[in-house]
């Protein structure tokens, strides 16, 4: 009867730490989940912000030709 425990008491511990293992693989996938979530949403951001320094160049280039055209005139 005592021989039995012991292998009882190990099933018992692996069990145990199997159990937590999952719990914590569990947990980290849902911060990786999230932190790709927010990387999903910063590339857009990004996007955005390429386009509107893409604009902020092409209305600076029409101003400085509008002015010099102005310039010539007077």
């Amino acid at each position: 009867m005592e021989r039995l425990r012991l292998p009882v008491a190990l099933i018992a511990v692996l069990a145990a730490q199997t159990l937590g293992g999952l719990v914590w693989a569990g947990g980290a996938a849902a911060r990786i989940a999230a932190l790709e979530e927010r990387v999903g949403e910063q590339r857009l951001v990004a996007e955005r912000l390429a386009r509107l320094e893409a604009q902020g160049e092409a209305v600076r280039a029409s101003v400085a030709r509008i002015e010099r055209r102005l310039e010539a005139r007077s």
